[in-house]
């Protein structure tokens, strides 16, 4: 387990390698990654195979 040192020891390194400035950015990217991973699972495991106009016009192209 964690205690409150411990912790207090992640966080000065957290602060010591990244810096104040960047700390906000570092949680912003945190936070949207932790909400895409729960609307990952929200979703369900559905696969969009519709292809893209970009390769549609290659295989068309290919065809002729």
């Amino acid at each position: 387990m964690l205690s409150t040192g411990h912790l207090g020891i992640v966080a000065l390194l957290i602060v010591i390698l990244f810096g104040t400035k960047r700390l906000p950015e570092l949680g912003s990217g945190l936070g949207k990654a932790i909400n895409n991973f729960k609307s990952s699972f929200r979703e369900g495991n559905e696969l969009d195979v519709t292809p893209s106009e970009t390769k549609a016009k290659t295989s068309q192209e290919e065809n002729k």
